[in-house]
């Protein structure tokens, strides 16, 4: 029996009599496309990242798609992205005809800035650092170097709600940045869903476009367009939890100080990714690393101890199969090859007690004096 779940959904939404009562009201007008609960819910995440508007859309896959079109980004143009990044963060670029172009990443996880203009081509039109595990990418030099070649920024913060750099929120700093709703994200929703982010009054104006096939009103098509609209019943999941933000976030960041503080003691066997100063990182995942020999015995032995531990990713994403046309080889980006045999993932979520993120550190402590 699990004494450490990974997934938190049943305590998070386990009275949802006010949701429910909510989609009741909303049953009686059925507006289930591009209702006002959208626009609330727009409203209201647009003044929680600190933008001047955001587009609630059908995933966060579309929420990075929708603004590299919007800026113009297509057939034959190259994104550099993390090497160590999901599958959303490519296949988003791969969507709209261009390349993803991957480059390394850093220790903490995020796009290696050093490296990025090497992979600049001619061909190259955008930046998408990815805020991986609610780590802030090294934005400031990115944006630098976007400026000097003369490149799109557009953020991919789709694990980084409410995570800073500088005192600045992830989403507030490139051309545009994409957040997913996904049920197990920091804000989160009954199914599939993302919001796009931005101060950019032309970029609103696409976005509004793109994600409803074109259309500019019932009867007009203005450009071609995707159906790609936050559905108004997972706006009111949205509209209801939106509202606990700020305090799930906090008790993230506090599980994630309490695992540091206690690992920080176990540095003969546990490395923790280096901690920056100047950044708020929101622990949509807390990932620690081991040496290569011990990862997957050591999560076999969380799991069977009743740790509901993972592994995010064990496949560096530039050597699955499904890229294999991209021409990348093993041993290119060794730092993501590095972190992928290395880390482990520990439940870190808002729900989590203080006793089961202290069984979870006793259980890792209790491998490495049998198997050390």
């Amino acid at each position: 029996m699990k004494k450490v779940r990974y997934s938190y959904l049943p305590q998070q939404f386990g009275n949802p009599d006010e949701i429910l009562d909510e989609i009741r009201k909303f049953l009686g007008k059925c507006q289930f496309t591009l209702g006002p609960e959208v626009a609330q819910f727009e409203s209201s995440f647009a003044s929680l990242i600190g933008t001047k508007y955001a587009v609630g859309v059908g995933s966060g896959t579309d929420a990075l798609k929708l603004p590299l079109k919007a800026l113009g980004i297509g057939h034959g143009d190259e994104v550099i992205t993390a090497a160590n990044t999901f599958i959303a963060t490519a296949g988003a670029i791969n969507e709209i005809g261009a390349k993803p172009v991957f480059v390394d990443v850093t220790p903490y996880y995020t796009l290696d800035v050093a490296k990025v203009e090497a992979a600049i081509t001619p061909r190259t039109k955008a930046i998408m650092p990815v805020h991986l595990t609610g780590e802030p990418a090294d934005m400031k030099p990115i944006l630098e170097l976007a400026k000097k070649h003369k490149l799109h920024v557009v953020e991919d913060a789709c694990q980084a709600i409410l995570a800073a750099v500088d005192g600045k929120n992830v989403g507030t700093i490139g051309a545009a940045a994409g957040f997913s709703l996904h049920p197990l994200k920091n804000l989160n929703v009954w199914g599939d869903a993302g919001v796009v982010v931005t101060n950019s009054d032309e970029m609103y104006a696409k976005l509004k476009l793109l994600r409803n096939h074109g259309m500019k009103n019932r009867d007009e098509i203005e450009v071609f367009g995707y159906n790609s609209r936050l559905d108004s019943i997972q706006a009111i999941v949205g509209n209801w939890i939106i509202r606990q933000t700020h305090q799930i976030t906090d008790a993230r960041i506090a599980n994630g100080a309490h695992y540091d503080d206690a690992f920080s003691k176990m540095e003969k066997h546990v490395r923790l990714p280096y901690r920056r100063k100047d950044v708020r990182r929101v622990f949509h995942l807390y990932m620690l690393q081991v040496e290569a020999q011990h990862r997957d015995p050591l999560v076999e032995f969380l799991l069977k101890n009743g740790v509901d531990a993972k592994v995010h990713y064990p496949i560096p994403l530039y050597l699955q199969q499904g890229l294999a046309h991209l021409g990348y080889r093993a041993g290119q980006f060794p730092e993501t090859d590095r972190q992928a045999k290395e880390i482990f993932t520990l439940p870190v979520d808002q729900h989590l007690t203080r006793e089961q993120q202290d069984y979870c550190i006793e259980t890792v402590k209790k491998y490495f004096e049998t198997h050390a």
